[in-house]
């Protein structure tokens, strides 16, 4: 019987390990447009960045903020939702054509990282939050509907060409995220009689179960790339995570404020909150958290900076946010993936999660000599994960990510 001799080795450069939640260098973009920005999306790498503005139009970059495109063939104002795939090709945008209250909601989406846009076939008019899988093929969108109508969630599994909804009940939608795949969702609510609170759906929106959390404004929600890992945010309270897909609940030391945006890693270990100006603490808020919500850390951030919207890369080592004051911030610490291994059958997968800047697979017979594994790793769009598979013929060998 063959034996497998195999050593992981994840290149950490100079083995000082940067958590999200300790490195505070946030960089704002002075060469992006300048906009009162309500939204913003990230690639899984975090290079491709989609962001928009109810007063002005969409924008693109594709070199994490470098240089920005215009998109010339969408609406040129009023937009309060973006979404992206994994590999940032395929964005959503929802547009509420003048205003909160028109009941024009729109949603536009784009096969080609925002070159083009299209409107596609929308399911209500008063959608208020958009949500996307890893692939881009599933989308959910949610109401507030101020004229009577149920306020309801609506699923699509082909990219918006048809819509179906079921037994969810009516409230003011203020957000909502989804697993990569698309099957476990999360949703935020608020309701004038005091009865919004998080839903929580296992299966496709098919149906969904209220979470034991307080009846309150509930405004923000983000779920790691399995589910099992969420963050939800009260606006006027406080921030409440979850790692066992909202059956439990936990708040820990992180002030009462008025919390407008929350993101999430793929592995659900890094969680990030920002807050919009208001009456409560100072504006200009920028929590982390490294160890799923167990404890938060402040960031060093501007004061008095109303951030509107955050987006976290799949690694959660570059962030980007998007705030009312005409500018966007981002954050970059150093990625340290590490090589996960498991045994499918006679084979051996190698994975790490999606890095925020290149790393190579490399291989060595004697840990003196290394080479590049040429072969393309497979990204897993159920974990954000690369995969690559040992073949079962190969009885010893030695693996590591090599930073370029």
């Amino acid at each position: 019987m063959k034996t497998w001799l195999l050593l992981f080795l994840a290149y950490i450069g100079n083995f000082l390990l940067v958590g999200l939640a300790s490195a505070q260098t946030w960089i704002q973009q002075t060469n992006s447009p300048g906009e009162e920005w309500t939204c913003i999306a990230l690639s899984a790498d975090g290079s491709k960045i989609a962001t928009a503005s109810f007063n002005g139009p969409i924008y693109t970059s594709s070199d994490t903020g470098i240089t920005w495109t215009e998109a010339t063939n969408a609406p040129g104002s009023d937009w309060i939702a973006v979404v992206s795939s994994a590999d940032g090709v395929k964005l959503a945008a929802l547009n509420i054509g003048g205003s909160i209250n028109s009941d024009n909601a729109i949603i536009y989406t784009s096969t080609n990282s925002g070159a083009t846009w299209t409107a596609i076939n929308t399911p209500s008019v008063a959608l208020n939050c958009l949500a996307s899988s890893a692939d881009g093929t599933k989308l959910a969108a949610a109401d507030w509907n101020d004229f009577g109508a149920p306020s309801l969630i609506y699923t699509s599994t082909n990219s918006g060409v048809t819509w179906i909804t079921n037994n969810v009940p009516s409230e003011y939608w203020t957000s909502i995220a989804t697993s990569a795949d698309g099957t476990q969702f999360v949703a935020a609510c608020v309701n004038p009689q005091g009865t919004g609170t998080v839903f929580v759906s296992h299966d496709s929106g098919m149906s969904w179960n209220a979470t034991d959390l307080p009846f309150t404004n509930w405004q923000a929600v983000a779920s790691s790339a399995d589910g099992s890992a969420l963050v939800a945010a009260v606006s006027g309270g406080s921030v409440y995570t979850s790692t066992n897909a909202g059956a439990t609940w936990k708040t820990n030391n992180i002030p009462v404020t008025f919390w407008s945006a929350v993101a999430c890693s793929a592995d659900g270990t890094k969680f990030v909150a920002v807050n919009t100006y208001g009456l409560l603490n100072d504006g200009g808020l920028i929590y982390t958290s490294n160890d799923s919500g167990v404890s938060w850390m402040s960031n060093a951030v501007p004061g008095n900076v109303s951030w509107q919207e955050v987006a976290s890369s799949a690694d959660g080592n570059r962030l980007a946010v998007a705030t009312f004051n005409n500018s966007i911030y981002t954050f970059y610490s150093t990625p340290h993936p590490k090589l996960n291994v498991a045994v499918l059958t006679s084979n051996l997968t190698l994975s790490w999660v999606v890095p925020s800047t290149t790393f190579v697979l490399q291989q060595s017979g004697d840990l003196v000599s290394w080479m590049d594994v040429t072969n393309t790793p497979v990204l897993n769009l159920t974990s954000l994960q690369n995969e690559f598979h040992v073949s079962p013929y190969k009885t010893s060998g030695f693996y590591r990510l090599m930073a370029q």
